[in-house]
Protein backbone atom coordinates (compact mmCIF):
# COMPACT_ATOMS: atom_id res chain seq x y z
CA UNK A 1 0.00 0.00 0.00
CA UNK A 2 2.86 2.34 0.79
CA UNK A 3 4.05 2.19 -2.84
CA UNK A 4 0.58 3.08 -4.08
CA UNK A 5 0.37 5.98 -1.62
CA UNK A 6 3.74 7.43 -2.52
CA UNK A 7 2.97 7.23 -6.22
CA UNK A 8 -0.33 8.95 -5.46
CA UNK A 9 1.52 11.64 -3.51
CA UNK A 10 3.92 12.20 -6.40
CA UNK A 11 1.02 12.37 -8.85
CA UNK A 12 -0.83 14.88 -6.70
CA UNK A 13 2.34 16.95 -6.32
CA UNK A 14 2.79 17.15 -10.09
CA UNK A 15 -0.91 17.91 -10.56
CA UNK A 16 -0.79 20.72 -8.00
CA UNK A 17 2.28 22.15 -9.72
CA UNK A 18 0.44 22.20 -13.04
CA UNK A 19 -3.31 22.83 -12.77
CA UNK A 20 -5.24 22.75 -16.03
CA UNK A 21 -6.29 26.38 -15.95
CA UNK A 22 -8.04 29.13 -14.06
CA UNK A 23 -10.54 31.85 -14.77
CA UNK A 24 -11.28 35.52 -14.01
CA UNK A 25 -14.25 35.09 -11.69
CA UNK A 26 -16.42 38.09 -10.77
CA UNK A 27 -19.54 38.02 -8.56
CA UNK A 28 -20.78 41.50 -7.74
CA UNK A 29 -17.93 43.42 -6.11
CA UNK A 30 -15.95 40.21 -5.58
CA UNK A 31 -13.11 39.06 -7.81
CA UNK A 32 -12.07 35.50 -7.06
CA UNK A 33 -8.38 35.36 -8.01
CA UNK A 34 -6.77 32.64 -10.12
CA UNK A 35 -5.44 30.51 -7.30
CA UNK A 36 -2.58 28.16 -8.10
CA UNK A 37 -3.50 24.76 -6.63
CA UNK A 38 -7.32 24.94 -6.38
CA UNK A 39 -9.15 26.16 -9.46
CA UNK A 40 -11.57 29.06 -9.01
CA UNK A 41 -15.20 28.88 -10.21
CA UNK A 42 -15.00 31.41 -13.06
CA UNK A 43 -14.69 31.17 -16.83
CA UNK A 44 -12.62 33.54 -18.94
CA UNK A 45 -10.03 34.08 -21.66
CA UNK A 46 -6.68 33.65 -19.94
CA UNK A 47 -3.11 32.45 -20.25
CA UNK A 48 -1.14 31.08 -17.33
CA UNK A 49 2.53 30.25 -16.77
CA UNK A 50 3.60 28.46 -13.63
CA UNK A 51 6.75 27.02 -12.09
CA UNK A 52 6.74 24.60 -9.21
CA UNK A 53 9.24 22.70 -7.11
CA UNK A 54 8.51 20.07 -4.49
CA UNK A 55 10.18 17.01 -2.97
CA UNK A 56 8.01 13.94 -2.41
CA UNK A 57 8.58 10.58 -0.69
CA UNK A 58 9.78 7.71 -2.88
CA UNK A 59 8.84 4.09 -2.11
CA UNK A 60 9.66 1.28 0.27
CA UNK A 61 12.32 -0.16 -2.03
CA UNK A 62 14.60 2.64 -0.86
CA UNK A 63 13.46 3.82 2.61
CA UNK A 64 14.09 7.49 3.29
CA UNK A 65 14.56 8.30 -0.38
CA UNK A 66 12.70 11.07 -2.14
CA UNK A 67 11.92 12.51 -5.55
CA UNK A 68 12.60 16.14 -6.45
CA UNK A 69 10.09 17.48 -8.98
CA UNK A 70 10.52 20.69 -11.00
CA UNK A 71 7.69 21.57 -13.35
CA UNK A 72 7.07 24.33 -15.91
CA UNK A 73 3.51 24.61 -17.18
CA UNK A 74 1.36 26.71 -19.46
CA UNK A 75 -2.42 26.73 -19.69
CA UNK A 76 -4.83 28.57 -21.97
CA UNK A 77 -8.58 29.02 -21.43
CA UNK A 78 -10.96 30.25 -24.15
CA UNK A 79 -14.61 31.23 -23.73
CA UNK A 80 -17.01 29.76 -26.27
CA UNK A 81 -19.99 31.59 -24.77
CA UNK A 82 -19.96 34.00 -21.79
CA UNK A 83 -20.65 31.05 -19.47
CA UNK A 84 -18.73 28.23 -21.20
CA UNK A 85 -14.95 27.86 -21.57
CA UNK A 86 -12.54 25.26 -22.91
CA UNK A 87 -8.97 24.91 -21.67
CA UNK A 88 -5.80 23.19 -22.80
CA UNK A 89 -2.62 22.76 -20.81
CA UNK A 90 0.76 21.13 -20.92
CA UNK A 91 3.75 20.95 -18.64
CA UNK A 92 7.38 19.93 -18.75
CA UNK A 93 8.61 18.02 -15.73
CA UNK A 94 12.06 17.13 -14.41
CA UNK A 95 12.11 14.42 -11.73
CA UNK A 96 15.23 13.42 -9.81
CA UNK A 97 14.85 10.42 -7.55
CA UNK A 98 17.37 9.15 -5.02
CA UNK A 99 19.25 6.19 -6.47
CA UNK A 100 17.59 6.49 -9.88
CA UNK A 101 18.42 8.37 -13.09
CA UNK A 102 16.76 11.72 -13.77
CA UNK A 103 13.64 11.54 -15.92
CA UNK A 104 12.26 14.51 -17.81
CA UNK A 105 9.81 15.35 -20.54
CA UNK A 106 6.29 16.54 -21.23
CA UNK A 107 3.40 15.20 -19.22
CA UNK A 108 0.12 14.18 -20.83
CA UNK A 109 -1.94 16.88 -22.53
CA UNK A 110 -4.67 18.30 -20.32
CA UNK A 111 -8.09 19.32 -21.64
CA UNK A 112 -10.94 20.91 -19.73
CA UNK A 113 -14.45 22.28 -20.08
CA UNK A 114 -16.22 24.46 -17.52
CA UNK A 115 -19.75 25.89 -17.42
CA UNK A 116 -20.69 28.69 -15.02
CA UNK A 117 -24.16 27.72 -13.79
CA UNK A 118 -25.06 30.44 -11.32
CA UNK A 119 -23.88 33.82 -10.07
CA UNK A 120 -25.43 35.84 -7.25
CA UNK A 121 -23.82 39.32 -7.30
CA UNK A 122 -25.49 40.49 -4.08
CA UNK A 123 -24.19 37.57 -2.04
CA UNK A 124 -20.94 37.23 -4.03
CA UNK A 125 -21.62 33.58 -4.82
CA UNK A 126 -20.61 31.60 -7.90
CA UNK A 127 -21.18 27.96 -8.91
CA UNK A 128 -19.74 26.11 -11.90
CA UNK A 129 -19.39 22.54 -13.16
CA UNK A 130 -16.83 21.05 -15.50
CA UNK A 131 -14.72 18.10 -16.57
CA UNK A 132 -10.92 17.97 -16.58
CA UNK A 133 -9.09 15.23 -18.45
CA UNK A 134 -5.57 14.09 -19.23
CA UNK A 135 -5.05 12.23 -22.49
CA UNK A 136 -3.12 9.02 -21.91
CA UNK A 137 -0.05 8.49 -24.08
CA UNK A 138 0.09 12.12 -25.24
CA UNK A 139 3.17 12.91 -23.14
CA UNK A 140 6.66 11.47 -23.07
CA UNK A 141 6.94 7.85 -21.95
CA UNK A 142 9.20 8.81 -19.06
CA UNK A 143 6.70 11.27 -17.54
CA UNK A 144 3.21 10.80 -18.98
CA UNK A 145 1.05 7.81 -18.10
CA UNK A 146 -0.34 5.42 -20.69
CA UNK A 147 -3.89 5.76 -19.36
CA UNK A 148 -6.28 8.71 -19.44
CA UNK A 149 -8.06 10.32 -16.50
CA UNK A 150 -11.42 12.10 -16.39
CA UNK A 151 -12.52 14.28 -13.47
CA UNK A 152 -16.08 15.71 -13.31
CA UNK A 153 -15.79 18.65 -10.92
CA UNK A 154 -17.94 21.15 -9.02
CA UNK A 155 -16.48 24.63 -8.39
CA UNK A 156 -17.88 27.15 -5.88
CA UNK A 157 -16.92 30.55 -4.49
CA UNK A 158 -18.42 32.73 -1.75
CA UNK A 159 -17.40 36.22 -0.70
CA UNK A 160 -18.29 37.66 2.71
CA UNK A 161 -19.22 41.09 1.42
CA UNK A 162 -22.85 40.61 2.52
CA UNK A 163 -21.94 40.51 6.21
CA UNK A 164 -23.50 43.21 8.46
CA UNK A 165 -21.75 46.48 9.26
CA UNK A 166 -20.71 45.18 12.67
CA UNK A 167 -18.48 42.65 10.87
CA UNK A 168 -17.02 45.10 8.36
CA UNK A 169 -13.46 43.84 8.64
CA UNK A 170 -14.51 40.31 7.72
CA UNK A 171 -16.04 41.41 4.42
CA UNK A 172 -12.77 41.09 2.45
CA UNK A 173 -12.70 37.34 3.24
CA UNK A 174 -13.76 34.80 0.62
CA UNK A 175 -13.66 31.04 0.25
CA UNK A 176 -13.59 28.85 -2.84
CA UNK A 177 -13.85 25.08 -3.11
CA UNK A 178 -13.66 22.27 -5.64
CA UNK A 179 -14.85 18.66 -5.51
CA UNK A 180 -14.10 16.22 -8.31
CA UNK A 181 -14.15 12.43 -8.73
CA UNK A 182 -11.22 11.27 -10.86
CA UNK A 183 -11.61 8.12 -12.97
CA UNK A 184 -8.80 6.34 -14.80
CA UNK A 185 -9.24 4.50 -18.10
CA UNK A 186 -7.03 1.69 -16.72
CA UNK A 187 -9.03 -0.30 -14.16
CA UNK A 188 -5.86 -1.27 -12.30
CA UNK A 189 -5.26 2.40 -11.44
CA UNK A 190 -7.05 3.60 -8.26
CA UNK A 191 -9.68 6.30 -8.63
CA UNK A 192 -9.53 9.37 -6.40
CA UNK A 193 -11.68 12.13 -4.96
CA UNK A 194 -9.86 15.41 -5.60
CA UNK A 195 -10.96 18.23 -3.31
CA UNK A 196 -9.69 21.63 -2.37
CA UNK A 197 -10.51 24.75 -0.35
CA UNK A 198 -9.04 28.26 -0.33
CA UNK A 199 -9.34 31.07 2.22
CA UNK A 200 -8.59 34.56 0.90
CA UNK A 201 -8.40 38.08 2.32
CA UNK A 202 -8.62 40.67 -0.45
CA UNK A 203 -6.80 43.92 0.35
CA UNK A 204 -8.18 45.51 -2.88
CA UNK A 205 -11.68 44.69 -1.60
CA UNK A 206 -10.82 46.19 1.80
CA UNK A 207 -9.58 49.40 0.20
CA UNK A 208 -12.44 49.78 -2.29
CA UNK A 209 -15.55 48.46 -0.52
CA UNK A 210 -14.88 48.49 3.23
CA UNK A 211 -12.51 51.31 4.18
CA UNK A 212 -9.57 52.92 2.45
CA UNK A 213 -6.88 52.66 5.12
CA UNK A 214 -4.21 54.12 2.86
CA UNK A 215 -2.26 50.98 2.02
CA UNK A 216 0.55 51.78 -0.44
CA UNK A 217 1.10 49.94 -3.68
CA UNK A 218 1.89 47.12 -4.29
CA UNK A 219 0.45 46.03 -0.92
CA UNK A 220 -2.99 47.43 -1.76
CA UNK A 221 -3.19 45.03 -4.73
CA UNK A 222 -2.32 41.91 -2.72
CA UNK A 223 -4.51 38.99 -1.65
CA UNK A 224 -3.11 36.77 1.12
CA UNK A 225 -4.38 33.23 0.56
CA UNK A 226 -4.18 29.73 2.00
CA UNK A 227 -5.00 26.79 -0.26
CA UNK A 228 -5.71 23.21 0.75
CA UNK A 229 -5.25 20.85 -2.24
CA UNK A 230 -6.07 17.24 -1.40
CA UNK A 231 -6.74 13.86 -3.02
CA UNK A 232 -8.39 10.86 -1.36
CA UNK A 233 -7.97 7.42 -2.92
CA UNK A 234 -11.40 5.81 -3.46
CA UNK A 235 -10.52 2.35 -4.80
CA UNK A 236 -7.85 -0.33 -4.65
CA UNK A 237 -5.45 -1.03 -1.80
CA UNK A 238 -5.05 2.68 -0.98
CA UNK A 239 -8.78 3.32 -0.56
CA UNK A 240 -9.49 5.96 2.07
CA UNK A 241 -5.94 7.33 2.18
CA UNK A 242 -5.44 11.06 1.64
CA UNK A 243 -2.46 13.07 0.40
CA UNK A 244 -2.10 16.76 -0.34
CA UNK A 245 -0.53 20.10 0.50
CA UNK A 246 -1.36 23.24 2.46
CA UNK A 247 -0.31 26.30 0.47
CA UNK A 248 0.03 29.68 2.19
CA UNK A 249 0.98 32.53 -0.10
CA UNK A 250 0.14 35.87 -1.62
CA UNK A 251 -1.31 37.00 -4.96
CA UNK A 252 -0.76 40.40 -6.57
CA UNK A 253 -3.47 41.58 -8.97
CA UNK A 254 -3.78 44.24 -11.62
CA UNK A 255 -6.39 44.71 -14.32
CA UNK A 256 -4.37 42.78 -16.89
CA UNK A 257 -2.37 40.22 -14.93
CA UNK A 258 -1.71 38.44 -11.68
CA UNK A 259 1.50 37.25 -10.02
CA UNK A 260 1.48 34.67 -7.25
CA UNK A 261 3.88 32.97 -4.85
CA UNK A 262 2.98 30.10 -2.53
CA UNK A 263 4.71 27.56 -0.32
CA UNK A 264 3.63 23.91 -0.48
CA UNK A 265 3.54 22.24 2.93
CA UNK A 266 2.80 18.48 3.01
CA UNK A 267 -0.51 17.83 4.76
CA UNK A 268 0.57 14.49 6.25
CA UNK A 269 3.43 11.97 6.29
CA UNK A 270 2.27 10.23 3.11
CA UNK A 271 2.51 13.57 1.27
CA UNK A 272 6.19 14.07 2.11
CA UNK A 273 8.33 16.06 4.52
CA UNK A 274 9.79 18.90 2.43
CA UNK A 275 8.29 22.30 1.64
CA UNK A 276 7.82 23.16 -2.02
CA UNK A 277 7.12 26.40 -3.87
CA UNK A 278 4.78 27.63 -6.62
CA UNK A 279 5.36 30.74 -8.74
CA UNK A 280 2.70 31.97 -11.17
CA UNK A 281 2.21 34.62 -13.84
CA UNK A 282 -1.36 34.88 -15.12
CA UNK A 283 -2.72 37.09 -17.94
CA UNK A 284 -6.38 38.10 -18.27
CA UNK A 285 -7.05 38.26 -22.02
CA UNK A 286 -10.66 39.29 -21.40
CA UNK A 287 -9.28 42.56 -19.98
CA UNK A 288 -6.20 42.93 -22.21
CA UNK A 289 -7.95 42.16 -25.53
CA UNK A 290 -11.68 42.66 -24.80
CA UNK A 291 -12.63 43.18 -28.46
CA UNK A 292 -10.61 40.37 -30.07
CA UNK A 293 -9.15 37.18 -28.59
CA UNK A 294 -10.43 38.12 -25.14
CA UNK A 295 -14.13 37.88 -25.93
CA UNK A 296 -16.38 34.81 -26.33
CA UNK A 297 -16.72 33.25 -29.78
CA UNK A 298 -20.52 33.32 -29.56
Amino acid sequence: MRNVLTRAALGLAIASLTPLGHAHAIAGNRIFPATMAVDDPGVGDELDFQFGHIRTPNDDDNPGSSASVNSWSTNYAKTITPNLALSIGTNYSNQRSTGNPTVKGFDNLGLGIKYMMYVNPVHEFMLSVGVDSEIGGSGSKAIGSSYSTYTPTIYAGKGFGDLPDTLNWLRPFAVTATLGQQYASDRSVPNALNWGVTLQYSLPYLQSFVKNIGLPKPISNMIPVVELAMSTCTSGSCSGQTTGTINPGVLWESRAMQIGLEAQIPANRASGHSIGVLLQTHFFFDDIFPHSIGKPIF
